[in-house]
């Protein structure tokens, strides 16, 4: 069964950092493009980043550019968001997912059951 698991999420205060890590299980994910999205209490859920599947393609909601950065292992089985300089606002539930298809903030087929961020002193 297809299963993606995040982890790496915790409690930081503001302008600290934060790796999170995407894997996955019962399958690989080298043919897949995958994607991070938060969801915030109260708010919708928003596209963070992707990265095609060969990791030569990303993309980034303008909320994160410059500070959020997606990577790759696919040795590992592993899809890394690196968060530098939170924020507040950066507070939400952020989950992995992973398409087939192209690298962008939307359209994800399957999704793990996400990590919480929480950004505050």
């Amino acid at each position: 069964q297809l299963q993606l698991v995040e982890s790496g999420g915790g409690l930081v205060q503001p302008g600290g950092s934060l790796r999170l890590s995407c894997a996955g299980s019962g399958f690989t994910l080298d043919y897949y493009t995958i994607g991070w999205f938060r969801q915030a209490p109260g708010k919708e859920r928003e596209g963070v980043s992707c990265i095609s599947s060969s990791g030569g393609s990303t993309n980034y909601a303008d909320s994160v550019k410059g500070r959020f950065t997606i990577s790759r292992d696919n040795a590992k089985n592993t899809v890394y968001l690196q968060m530098n300089s939170l924020k507040p606002e950066d507070t939400a539930v952020y989950y992995c997912a992973a398409t087939i298809g192209l690298c962008v903030l939307y359209g994800m087929d399957y999704w793990g059951k996400g990590t919480l961020v929480t950004v505050s002193s």
